[in-house]
């Protein structure tokens, strides 16, 4: 048994870190969110087992970012029949976090901790979009046919990567945590049936995750516990904050695709259009000055 060599402090709040199993090509990410969390659920007034739902989409979003080579974001986006229409969550290359649910309509529909993925969103996809700063944008969408998050992901991973992947995650509306493993191609074992041994070796003890371990304790503290037979690099974690990217421009743009005629309707009947941003709560109003200018090709004076 050793310990875990940590290139920099391994602190759990609000941080992501890759590590790897340095005798074996296996790869891996954890991450634990607390304030950044927080701030996403202060915008969305839900009962306990969609806050905790969402925590596990924040964290997802969290361990999948890692993937991405380039300036961009990605977003997962769950879309169902069910009594939950839509479950949103994204993480940009800054690691700035944030999501929404959209809420049942029926205040009749009766939510408990153990009611399943299906039982929240019905019959549906989840689609995995990621969408560089400069580059084309890619989506993944897999049917949410497995009863967790994890499953649905692990099964999108099976049909694009064809990388043997397991996801953890869990939440419990004060924190959020998730663990990441990948199987690699082979590298460091050249051996099929002992590389296979070993990632079913590595499987079996993440099994082993209590949703305390997973998030209370601190990075290093957790790969000790589960994996402490296997020599383990911890990289420098990446702090997470939560970050809308909703502005006035953005806002003043995007009803410009509704186009002039609509948006002076509303105008005539309303005296101004306002755009509420369902992820942080903020309020955008605009008045005619502001639709004038956007059509004019001058920039409008924005407050």
């Amino acid at each position: 048994m050793s310990e875990i060599p940590v290139t920099a402090e391994s602190s759990a709040n609000d941080s992501i870190a890759r590590f790897l199993f340095e005798q074996s090509d296996i790869r891996g990410e954890v991450v634990t969110l607390t304030d950044s969390y927080a701030e996403v659920l202060a915008n969305n007034a839900l009962p306990a087992p969609l806050q905790n739902l969402l925590g596990e989409f924040l964290a997802a979003a969290a361990l999948l970012s890692s993937t991405l080579k380039f300036d961009g974001v990605i977003t997962l986006q769950a879309q169902g029949d069910g009594p939950v229409p839509l479950i949103m969550a994204e993480c940009n290359h800054h690691k700035g976090i944030r999501g929404i649910v959209r809420p049942p309509e029926s205040g009749e529909f009766q939510l408990t901790d153990d009611t399943s993925l299906q039982g929240i969103l019905g019959k549906g996809v989840l689609a995995i979009t990621i969408d560089p700063d400069k580059g084309e944008r890619y989506q993944g969408i897999v049917p949410l046919e497995a009863p967790t998050l994890a499953g649905c992901l692990e099964a999108y991973f099976t049909q694009s990567e064809q990388l043997p992947t397991r996801l953890w995650l869990m939440a419990d509306g004060q924190r959020a945590g998730g663990l990441f493993l990948q199987a690699l191609p082979k590298q460091l074992v050249a051996d099929e049936e002992q590389n296979a041994d070993q990632w079913q070796t590595v499987v079996t003890l993440a099994n082993t995750v209590k949703p305390d371990e997973l998030l209370y304790l601190d990075h290093s503290q957790k790969l000790y516990l589960l994996f402490n037979e296997f020599s383990i690099r911890l990289f420098e974690p990446a702090q997470l904050q939560f970050d809308c990217t909703c502005s006035e421009t953005r806002s003043l743009h995007a009803l410009a695709q509704l186009g002039r005629s609509e948006l002076q309707e509303i105008l005539t009947d309303q005296g101004h259009i306002t755009i509420d941003c369902q992820f942080c709560n903020q309020h955008y109003r605009f008045e005619q000055a502001h639709i004038d200018a956007l059509f004019s090709g001058d920039e409008p004076t924005l407050h």
